[in-house]
């Protein structure tokens, strides 16, 4: 069933990975204010439970909450399969669980390296394979990776990091071409420093590691946009609702940037 007007994503069901905090909330509020009943997937159950609690009260949304690691692919499958039993199949899907350790390279070992491949590429890898043949029976479909200016450019520090979300970028593009006949659009957001926890845990390495103190820190970092800002985890989310909307169907294989004019790619 399609909608339109106040509620664009009605009748749309949206899994969300890493949807229980940050980014993955904000974002599962702007496709439930939209219309979509939303799962969210993530590690920790209660905080699944309380979000999904919120946005019910304050939406009356159609909420759904699975545990699931998503570096294990058949803890995704599984937790994928509960989403589409409770809601229906899922035709929106947005890859946002990531994580960014940072260290130098020479002390960035291999399971430093596996542990974040394995997080930001094969989670993203691991639910789109899950949720695609629901959009190709639908012929309509929406995946969304979060991905980072990291994944278009170089970054001291978080070689693991740049390295997935390059590659998360190239999935992106090579799963565009796969699917654009099918009615699937797949894109990429790349916010630039923006105001979640993995920003709050890089102040906090750098204030450890330099002595500088958080607000020294954060002009450092916010010293990349030209604006002189963090990112909002709200202008991510709606622009997710964007390319989730019948508006942005010819938007596929993109890598949208959110940084202020950090990069003009």
């Amino acid at each position: 069933m399609q909608a339109s007007g106040a509620q664009p994503l009605r009748g749309r069901h949206a899994v969300i990975t890493g949807g229980g905090r940050g980014m993955g909330a904000c974002i599962a509020a702007s496709l439930v204010r939209r219309g979509a009943a939303v799962s969210l997937l993530g590690r920790t159950a209660a905080t699944l439970a309380a979000t999904a609690e919120r946005l019910a009260a304050e939406h009356g949304a159609r909420v759904h909450t699975a545990a699931a690691d998503v570096a294990d692919e058949a803890s995704v499958a599984t937790a994928i399969a509960a989403c589409r039993e409770a809601l229906g199949p899922v035709t929106i899907m947005v890859n946002n669980a990531g994580i960014a350790p940072s260290a130098p390279f020479l002390k960035s070992d291999s399971a430093l390296w596996r542990r974040v491949l394995d997080v930001d590429l094969m989670g993203a890898v691991h639910a789109s394979r899950a949720v695609l043949p629901d959009m190709q029976a639908a012929q309509w479909g929406r995946v969304v990776n979060i991905a980072s200016t990291a994944g278009l450019t170089g970054m001291a520090y978080v070689t693991a990091y740049c390295a997935a979300k390059h590659a998360l970028i190239g999935f992106t593009r090579a799963l565009a071409m796969e699917t654009a006949r099918k009615g699937i659009t797949v894109n990429a957001v790349c916010p630039g420093y923006t105001d979640t926890d993995i920003v709050g845990d890089a102040l906090a390495n750098i204030t450890d590691k330099t002595g500088r103190s958080r607000e020294e820190a954060l002009a450092s970092l916010v010293a990349h946009n030209p604006q002189g800002r963090l990112i909002d985890p709200d202008e991510v989310a709606e622009t997710v609702a964007w390319l989730c909307s019948d508006a942005a169907v010819s938007v596929t294989g993109q890598s949208i940037v959110l940084a202020g004019g950090e990069l003009m790619p």
